[in-house]
């Protein structure tokens, strides 16, 4: 039995990766906002780490004014579980809007995004599974499908974003981000 269990922690480790579980403070260090203000825009967001809960908490309020619209957060550069995966997996609690989960393969602060959007239930956690193949290379909200899919063993930033015109106040909490085979 012990042989059984130990094979299984192994395969799930093997097959498994967290890139944030968020069991401490300083997991946020490493995540910067990016809004619409960048553009001229009136949208303002924060990040903040919920000690009880030990979650992730992305909030603000997505301003139209002066062409505006989105709010979002990444990480800084820096290198990923590297593999072959084919999931992305989120357990977060939301306000009922969509967001954008979003990847690059650059260090770049512009370029390329691989995005795709995910619904919230109003105050209920919810676990998200999304196919890698899935993603979408965007910039500036458009479709750039010449770019292909992304490599996922040379992902270097992870975020999130409203868009899509969701005026108004909003709130995600993330309680972890994983990559699955």
């Amino acid at each position: 039995m012990i042989n059984i269990l130990i094979t299984f922690t192994i395969l799930n480790i093997m097959t498994n990766s967290s890139l944030f579980e968020f069991q401490k403070a300083n997991e946020i260090d490493s995540w910067r906002i990016v809004n619409d203000g960048v553009m001229g825009g009136l949208s303002e967001s924060k990040t903040a780490w919920d000690e009880k809960n030990k979650t992730f908490i992305f909030s603000g309020n997505v301003s139209m004014e002066n062409n505006g619209g989105f709010a979002s957060v990444r990480t800084v550069p820096q290198k990923f579980a590297q593999g072959n995966f084919k999931k992305v997996q989120l357990r977060v609690k939301g306000d009922g809007k969509t967001y954008k989960f979003r990847m690059r393969n650059s260090s770049r602060f512009d370029g390329i995004a691989y995005s795709l959007d995910f619904e919230t239930e109003k105050d209920k956690w919810t676990e998200i599974e999304m196919m890698i193949d899935d993603f979408q290379p965007t910039f500036r909200g458009r479709i750039y499908a010449e770019y292909g899919k992304i490599d996922m063993n040379d992902l270097q930033q992870i975020g999130f974003l409203i868009a899509g015109k969701q005026e108004g106040k909003f709130h995600l909490e993330v309680d972890w981000i994983r990559v699955t085979k």
